[in-house]
């Protein structure tokens, strides 16, 4: 009844920029709330990592690897998260997921969206 849909990721070259966004898509008539909202990879051989978080008053948190480069932002109004992602590095290639605290139900639960890949190559 709850899912997250993420899109954005893709091949870009070093340097380049992407824009990754994750809407939660929730049942007809379904009351929910959404909480902390945040962004996690994971690169071949390596843990899942959160890379930028957000919470539902806007305070971020970001990795050290990704600060100065990467902005996270949410609109609540339309249930979504964004990752603006510039001067890209070889070392950001992963896939990325999408994370939510959504409150539905009277459960609160986390939510992962299904991933999406990002590629940095030249």
């Amino acid at each position: 009844q709850v899912q997250l849909v993420e899109s954005g990721g893709g091949l870009v070259q070093p340097g380049g920029s992407l824009r990754l966004s994750c809407a939660a898509s929730v049942a007809s008539g379904l009351r929910f709330s959404i909480y902390g909202m945040g962004w996690y990879r994971q690169a071949p051989g390596k843990q899942r990592e959160l890379v930028a978080s957000i919470s539902s008053g806007g305070r971020t948190n970001y990795a050290e690897s990704v600060k100065g480069r990467f902005t996270i932002s949410r609109d609540n109004a339309k249930n979504t998260v964004y990752l603006q992602m510039n001067s890209l590095k070889l070392e950001d290639a992963a896939v990325y997921y999408c994370n939510a605290e959504i409150k539905a139900m009277g459960y609160l639960s986390d939510y992962w969206g299904q991933g999406t890949q990002v590629t940095v190559s030249s």
